[in-house]
């Protein structure tokens, strides 16, 4: 097991054979820690934290601190990353607030330097969030979202699924999913059109997306009229139920 003599295990923490730990890093108890895994130098990870297989975490990041909620009282939490995800240089992620809970973070994310994920967030697979973003508490993140830098989100939003945040925005809304947003406070501009077609739906259901966004945001119809005239005139296919029912089960508003 390459772990450097200069790091610290506590004698609970469960490592992979193949992990690798680096210098000075310190893993506290009751953490697991999955084959192939790397760990850099100066890492900080705390209790209560499972680290997926051929995860990359990088110098100085601190992983699975005690929540920043003024009175918190310490509580057996948790925070879940899931494999290959790749958490960069002086990253912070911490535990969920609540007895029993979890931080969670998918697989295959990349979160890159200096950004924050607080207690209680739940990042899908594929999430991307770019330099100084920081997540505050219970935002989540559908899977293939991407979050430019800069960007401030309050607590308890939901950033939909192959969405798009543009840097130096606000976020104090919920974000459609497949939009791209940007402002402050922002705003929708459109579609992420990159992304969507990345992900390979194709042009036919791309296009019924498009028709969906324009009734929703850029019609003369409130938005209930305009979620009864989608469900009325458009095929409903996979990702028009996904547009109408994150509409119909926002609680803080939809960005628009």
């Amino acid at each position: 097991m390459p772990i450097h003599p200069t790091s610290q295990i506590d004698p609970s923490a469960q490592i992979a054979e193949d992990a690798e730990i680096g210098p000075f890093t310190i893993i506290g108890p009751d953490t697991r820690i999955g084959p192939g895994a790397k760990i850099g130098a100066n890492v900080s990870i705390e209790k209560w934290v499972n680290i997926g297989a051929d995860c990359r975490i990088r110098h100085g990041a601190a992983i699975g601190g005690a929540p920043q909620i003024i009175g918190y009282q310490e509580k057996k939490s948790f925070v879940n990353i899931g494999d290959k995800t790749v958490i960069g240089e002086f990253v912070t992620v911490h535990r969920s607030g609540t007895e029993g809970e979890s931080t969670d973070i998918g697989a295959e994310c990349f979160l890159m330097a200096y950004s924050h994920v607080a207690h209680d967030c739940k990042l899908g697979n594929k999430v991307v969030i770019v330099n100084y973003t920081g997540l505050t508490g219970h935002v989540q993140v559908g899977d293939q979202a991407t979050i430019s830098g800069y960007v401030g989100i309050h607590q308890f939003v939901r950033i939909g699924r192959l969405s798009m945040v543009s840097g130096l925005s606000r976020i104090p809304k919920d974000i459609l999913p497949y939009s791209l947003v940007e402002g402050n406070p922002a705003e929708v501009r459109g579609l992420n059109v990159v992304g969507i077609k990345r992900s390979g739906i194709p042009q036919e259901r791309r296009n019924n997306i498009k028709r969906a966004f324009k009734l929703l945001l850029w019609s003369d119809l409130n938005t209930s009229q305009a979620l009864e005239k989608i469900r009325e005139e458009m095929e409903v296919r996979e990702e028009i139920e996904e547009i109408v029912s994150f509409v119909e089960s926002s609680d803080r508003g939809v960005l628009k």
